[in-house]
């Protein structure tokens, strides 16, 4: 759009705070502004000298101008945020690494569920989070299964359907993970008690809870309830051993957010630390492109918006390095010189630093964030310096893992065109090998994963990796020939120590420049399967271990064995438990007998 086509429409435009979205020529939505006066800002796009050639580029695609007035420059200020989310215009600050994260769900029902899932719906229930750590998320339902019992069925239960005796007590109920509300063992008074309770932990806030906890401590004592007084104080013990593990300053602070700032030609990054009663019960650090030369100001208000409307922020106080013209009236805006707020600035910018050093390592290595025609040629780089006939687009690599001869696994990993396919990794048990044989277990896994392939006609990779030197590669090719595979992929040995590329039958082997973008590939590769192979093989190992120590005890067996460690998780939590608690789960004999031993 001209100077001079503007002029025709300028007058048209109101003089009201609102949101100016402009549209190029095939009628895409490319940037997004707010405005206290709509005719004065979006007028200075053409009237007055641009700031750099980001804007000149910007106005030059400019085909179409709309606006929305709204009352005042807050509304403005959230609705712009709201469509650069939904829209992502390419001349707005981006955000890099939004992605859907895990809700803890309240169901809006009678004798509520409570679950997670990564979809937030309209549906009247009452979502927690999002979280930005499934682990964590899972550690929380663990929590909550073993100290507010509820129910997980998805019965109706009206209070007709429960005076009509229309459903029986489920396992759970004998397993003391639910007290039975579908049988009326369990008002709904009581059931919707431990809800509140519940919700008080998700907000992160526990001194309320733990008061209600303490004082039904003395009641259940007064009344002689002792079992039921020791349960509730072991609910008490861990709910302050989850404080103390969070708990980083004064718990007088009471609930704020924290944002620090760190820029790097036209990328920032920003971190958040949701702050209450002294504890980080959430932290997350993102990274935003800059389009149009955005102040530091700009992103820090663009990132203070986006965050805390990503995780339902209900903190009326922030804290922040610098002043920031946001126009939330209600929101007290601190900039801290000393104390326990200052203390907790310098710990988000800590983490801002160590979030884009971080980074920084990763990419020496990674290429998730190159272009498609970058790992194409880093690809090519590898098929030259391998002399492969086609480009390695698929490539698999192997490695064995055992600790002197016990748990024997191997590992196999998957790239396609540059990136790891997660989804087509793939564990191995040895099964026909006695011992330690690496060679005839690298044997095995070959022809059990290339059989399978081919029964399934699935693509053989174009590039296949042995991780262990000239050994390995050998015994893997005998393998490779059983199948009637040679020709059809290239096979390599990876050497562990000199990172040289060995092929089958060749002397020599082949050093790619230790610079080079291939053999950092290949480095990547060699990296996850030794990751992935390790983590199952220690997985393997804690697993016999642990399911060793409980069926070791006269009178347990493995199914006794696998229901205490899935209802406490560790040999450890089990040790931690009153003999009430082991007794309810497994009955008193067998629960007498656990005790005891765990406890000598």
């Amino acid at each position: 759009m001209t100077k001079e086509t503007f002029a025709t429409i300028s007058a048209s435009i109101p003089t009201l705070p609102g949101i100016y979205k402009y549209f190029d020529q095939s009628g895409e939505l490319i940037y997004v502004g707010k405005a206290k006066h709509l005719r004065k800002r979006v007028s200075s796009y053409f009237n007055s000298q641009l700031p750099n050639q980001k804007t000149m580029e910007l106005v030059k695609r400019i085909h179409q101008i709309e606006y929305t007035i709204v009352d005042n420059e807050a509304d403005a200020f959230f609705l712009e945020n709201s469509l650069i989310k939904e829209y992502l215009p390419h001349y707005n600050i981006n955000l890099k690494d939004d992605k859907s994260y895990p809700y803890v769900v309240i169901k809006n029902e009678s004798f509520p569920r409570v679950f997670f899932s990564r979809k937030k719906l309209k549906d009247g229930a009452q979502y927690f989070g999002p979280y930005t750590s499934i682990a964590n998320v899972r550690e929380m339902m663990d929590f909550i299964k073993l100290y507010f019992p509820l129910r997980t069925c998805k019965l109706h239960l009206s209070a007709a359907n429960i005076q009509k005796k229309k459903f029986k007590v489920c396992l759970e109920y004998h397993l003391g993970n639910c007290k039975g509300p579908c049988e009326g063992l369990q008002d709904k008074t009581d059931y919707d008690d431990g809800i509140q309770q519940l919700i008080a932990l998700l907000k992160g806030n526990l001194t309320p809870l733990m008061l209600h906890l303490k004082t039904a401590v003395k009641t259940h004592a007064t009344n002689l309830e002792f079992e039921k007084a020791a349960m509730i104080q072991q609910k008490i013990e861990s709910l302050q051993d989850y404080k103390a593990r969070s708990t980083v300053v004064n718990t007088k602070t009471g609930t704020i957010d924290v944002f620090s700032i760190l820029e790097e030609g036209n990328l920032a990054y920003v971190n958040y630390l949701a702050v209450n009663d002294g504890s980080i019960y959430r932290t997350k650090t993102i990274m935003l492109e800059k389009r149009l030369d955005e102040s530091k100001e700009d992103v820090m208000c663009f990132a203070i918006a986006q965050l805390r409307n990503t995780f339902n922020s209900e903190a009326n106080e922030i804290i922040i390095p610098f002043d920031i013209a946001y126009p939330d009236e209600k929101l007290i805006i601190t900039i801290p010189k000393l104390g326990d707020k200052k203390k907790l600035l310098e710990l988000s910018q800590k983490n801002v630093n160590y979030f884009k050093n971080e980074l920084a390592a990763k990419k020496m290595l990674h290429v998730e964030d190159k272009t498609t025609e970058e790992i194409n040629g880093i690809l090519e780089q590898l098929q030259n310096s391998l002399q492969l006939h086609t480009l390695p687009v698929h490539i698999e690599c192997f490695d064995n893992s055992n600790l002197h001869g016990t748990n024997a696994v191997a590992a196999m990993v998957c790239f396609k065109h540059g990136l790891p396919s997660k989804k087509d990794y793939r564990h191995f048990n040895i099964k026909t090998v006695e011992g330690i044989d690496d060679f005839a277990s690298m044997k095995e896994v070959v022809h059990r994963r290339y059989a399978r392939l081919i029964a399934e006609q699935s693509p053989i990779p174009s590039l296949i990796i042995i991780d262990g030197g000239k050994g390995q590669l050998g015994a893997a090719m005998e393998s490779i020939r059983a199948l009637d595979l040679v020709g059809k992929t290239t096979v390599v040995g990876l050497a562990k120590n000199k990172e040289e590329i060995f092929f089958p039958g060749d002397a020599n082997s082949i050093e790619l420049p230790w610079t080079s973008e291939s053999l950092k590939l290949i480095r990547r590769i060699r990296d996850e399967v030794h990751r992935f192979g390790i983590t199952h093989h220690r997985n393997k190992r804690s697993a016999a271990a642990i399911h060793t120590e409980l069926e070791s005890i006269v009178g347990i067996g493995p199914s006794t064995a696998a229901l205490l460690l899935k209802t406490f998780k560790s040999v450890k939590k089990i040790k931690e438990q009153s003999l009430a608690s082991i007794e309810q789960l497994i009955g008193k004999q067998k629960g007498k007998i656990v005790f005891e031993a765990l406890q000598k």
